[in-house]
């Protein structure tokens, strides 16, 4: 018990250091893109510069309308940062984590969750603009779930077990991208659709929205809610690699592998200007849901 709780106690401590530098990682990359010069003047290289953010952003005085809902508009931030901690239960650890038998089925419910919160900020800040980032954010994220959870019931079905451990181990001869090619890239850009990254970030649209959800938010409830966004955009990059082109047992490979991954959506961040959302709905149910569809019902009747 005491290796457990021990393992879990720094993995949270890794994911919120890592949060702390894919900050800096995206904020280096834009300003390459952009041809400019990037965060570098606390510590060298800029090294501490996402510390430095953290410590003025909760510096600052927590200010809030009389028309919210108190109680929930500061339970969101809260539970958001929480559901995204708590999905990197299902990260399979070598040694010392718990070995759970239907980790994907607790991802595809603890994720399900990921909507309340979003809803909620939108809701108890009584502002138009963050209700109308909240319901578009909901509707998004449960649009391109229907896909994300057809593509692992294929790797379920073909792979006969809901074990993370076991989908990274049953690839020692192939990578699953090869196997489930189409099925790879639908995941890469619906997780994209998941996190609410660019160009899918219509629960943030600045240009229509001032901020979106988190409008009425500062301090320390936006910088949670930002935790939990990062924390969440490296959990998906973990699991694309764990679940697609892992090679066997869980290595420093696999986790390279997720950073590149995650590199890939600062990337496609810096490129790709922000979608229609008629257009963004219809991807979702003219496009990826009956392309996994169709091969779920492929890998269906090919294992019969």
């Amino acid at each position: 018990m005491f290796m457990v709780s021990a393992s879990y106690l720094i993995l949270l401590v890794m994911v919120l250091v890592g949060v702390a530098f894919v900050t800096l990682m995206e904020q280096k990359i834009l300003a390459g893109t952009q041809i400019r010069v990037g965060p570098n003047n606390v510590g060298y290289w800029g090294l501490f510069q996402p510390f430095a953010d953290a410590v003025k952003l909760l510096n600052k005085e927590t200010a809030s309308s009389r028309a919210v809902n108190l109680s929930v508009y500061y339970v969101s931030p809260v539970l958001s940062l929480s559901l995204a901690l708590v999905l990197w239960v299902v990260y399979p650890f070598s040694e010392g984590g718990l070995d759970l038998m239907f980790s994907v089925l607790f991802f595809m419910c603890i994720s399900g969750l990921g909507v309340y919160p979003i809803l909620s900020s939108g809701w108890s800040s009584n502002c138009k603009y963050s209700m109308l980032g909240s319901l578009r954010a909901v509707a998004q994220m449960v649009s391109y779930e229907v896909s994300l959870a057809m593509i692992l019931l294929s790797i379920i079905w073909v792979s006969g077990s809901f074990s993370f451990s076991v989908l990274m181990n049953n690839q020692y001869l192939v990578w699953n991208m090869f196997l489930f090619s189409p099925l790879g890239y639908v995941w890469l850009v619906s997780s994209l659709a998941e996190t609410n990254r660019t160009p899918y970030d219509f629960a943030e649209g600045e240009s229509e929205l001032v901020s979106g959800f988190n409008t009425e938010y500062g301090s320390g409830g936006f910088t949670l809610i930002f935790m939990g966004e990062y924390a969440n955009i490296l959990l998906m990059s973990v699991l694309f690699s764990i679940m697609f082109v892992s090679s066997g047992p869980l290595s420093g490979s696999t986790l390279l592998k997720g950073m590149l991954v995650g590199f890939w959506f600062v990337w496609v961040r810096a490129t790709l200007p922000r979608y229609r959302y008629d257009k963004l709905m219809g991807l979702a149910w003219k496009s990826f849901l009956p392309v996994s569809l169709v091969l779920f019902s492929y890998y269906l009747m090919a294992g019969q």
